[in-house]
């Protein structure tokens, strides 16, 4: 079993729009049963809460909604996941601060996708934070996160 783990800062965003988008791809391609797939965020202030409404909105049209509800990241979790893919260079940071000790196990979700999109390996590509913006940030995010994780199962 392979395990997954997305994190961005509050788990309500981004991560959990990774999820639901692997989960959905993992579905399509008759893998559920060989992953596990689970978000989280650096952050704690969003513990118990479901998604962001906007990040509900645009699963659910694309068939890809979940039950969700965030949490923090723990140590358990760097242990026992063999991806763990980050959002943004700010999460990269603030897990490597938290657990120096598997500074080489975060990746930026983006860095799977950066030659089947065009995005040139010298730039770093970051998942914007679409919480202060409007449902068509969502929609882009969606759009750059479906790249990167058919990308990285295509890479499997």
């Amino acid at each position: 079993m392979t395990r997954v783990l997305f994190v961005c800062m509050g788990n309500i965003c981004r991560s959990p729009m990774a999820e639901g988008i692997l989960r959905k791809l993992l579905l399509e391609r008759g893998l559920e049963q060989q992953f596990e797939v689970d978000s989280a965020g650096t952050g704690d202030w969003h513990t118990d809460e479901a998604a962001d409404r906007r990040t509900q909105h645009v699963l659910s049209k694309r068939g890809a909604n979940f039950q969700h509800s965030a949490r923090q990241i723990n140590s358990a979790d760097v242990d026992g996941f063999d991806h763990i893919f980050v959002m943004d260079l700010d999460n990269l940071r603030t897990l490597e601060r938290r657990f120096p000790e598997h500074r080489g196990k975060f990746r930026l979700v983006m860095g799977e996708a950066s030659e089947g999109l065009g995005i040139s390996p010298f730039n770093i590509a970051e998942v914007p934070d679409p919480f202060y913006g409007d449902l068509s940030d969502f929609e882009k995010v969606y759009g750059m996160l479906e790249g990167a994780l058919t990308a990285f199962l295509d890479s499997q």
